[in-house]
């Protein structure tokens, strides 16, 4: 093929990537930061920068890695302690760098393990419905028996490694890579050779679990009643929050999630709200226990979402939602399942996650 062509069929390529990215970068699959895309040849992968928006995303704002350079990490004996774990893998990932700017997607290895052209991950709604949910292991089997189910996993280095076990096993017993990967407390990954498989595989997953929803009668919209912002709440919330609460989002009042559900609510609004009355003795003592200053606060019939940037009060209400949606799908499938303590404070403390959300701001 003449030069001249394969850089014709490239751009091609990342187009389709890129239209991918923008139709699965709507708020039904993913909100801030979150999923990630990706396309590969046989000596090169495209993916998504970390924090950036699907949405966002154009041809020319993949980070570009050298696929050899990644095998490497699968081979490679890395630290027990997680910290000294994920530094290495951070500097061999940005050692495969090869083009475009940012930091790579932190799931790039994993991309790369599965075999297919473009890769679509996304947190979808009615999916965490499910993937959150007590009983969501039992019902995905049932509705979608060729996806590949996998427990809560810590992201990054951990979850691809064993992913990579599962999708090999996975590929010698079904004789093809899985098309959809479930992930409980996370989220979907969908591969394809076209852009056709890949809307095909997400209707095959979203419109049966529609049907679902439908047909027990749960929807995910909230009923959020009108009432006026309270300037007097807003105020004391600043004064008592300080610095993590230079700015201010609320909204009606609705149920919120009382603990972790993932790891992007984690990242964008914290795993527990603050649902006290707005003293300094119960603002100490959140902080106590927590050892940070809550993203969310419930007071006086509105919820508020706090940040040190406009941006990022309006993305902790906004996860603050998602997460109350979550939590009434999730009463489809036996009701909500929390992450546990380890895998709250992994990504609580993780590096990685830090650099994702200053990304967002």
């Amino acid at each position: 093929m003449k030069p001249s062509a394969r850089i014709d069929q490239l751009m091609e390529e990342l187009s389709i990537i890129t239209q991918l990215s923008h139709e699965f970068g709507t708020p039904e699959y993913v909100k801030g930061g979150g999923g990630n895309t990706s396309y590969k040849n046989e000596s090169t992968l495209w993916v998504k920068p970390s924090g950036t928006t699907l949405s966002g995303l154009t041809e020319e704002t993949f980070v570009q890695l050298d696929r050899s350079k990644i095998d490497r990490l699968y081979a490679t004996e890395t630290p027990s302690d997680s910290a000294a774990r994920e530094e290495l893998v951070k500097n061999m990932m940005a050692d495969a760098v090869c083009g475009g700017n940012g930091r790579p997607s932190v799931e790039a290895p994993l991309h790369n393990v599965l075999s297919t052209k473009y890769v679509v991950h996304t947190h979808a709604l009615l999916v965490n419905g499910m993937t959150c949910a007590m009983e969501g292991e039992d019902v995905a089997r049932r509705l979608f028996p060729e996806a590949l189910w996998v427990e809560y996993i810590d992201a990054g280095y951990t979850l691809c490694m064993e992913l990579k076990g599962r999708i090999e096993q996975y590929e010698a017993e079904h004789g093809k890579t899985p098309a959809v990967i479930l992930l409980k407390n996370h989220g979907i990954f969908v591969s394809g050779n076209s852009a056709e498989e890949i809307r095909a595989h997400y209707a095959s997953i979203m419109e049966p679990l529609r049907a679902e929803y439908d047909r027990l009668g749960i929807v995910e919209h909230l009923s959020i009643p009108d009432s006026q912002p309270d300037s007097e709440t807003e105020a004391t919330i600043q004064e008592l929050f300080g610095d993590d609460a230079k700015f201010v989002q609320s909204s009606g009042s609705f149920t919120c999630v009382p603990g972790p559900i993932t790891p992007d609510h984690l990242v964008y609004a914290r795993a527990f709200p603050f649902d006290s009355d707005l003293t300094k003795e119960n603002v100490a003592s959140y902080r106590a226990t927590h050892g940070f200053a809550p993203k969310v606060v419930i007071a006086n019939d509105r919820v508020y979402g706090l940040g040190n940037t406009e941006k990022n009060a309006g993305l902790a209400l906004e996860f603050a939602m998602d997460g109350a949606q979550v939590l009434k799908l999730s009463q489809a499938f036996g009701g909500v399942e929390y992450m546990s303590d380890p895998a709250r404070e992994f990504i609580e403390n993780w590096e990685v996650e830090s650099y994702r959300q200053s990304v967002a701001s």
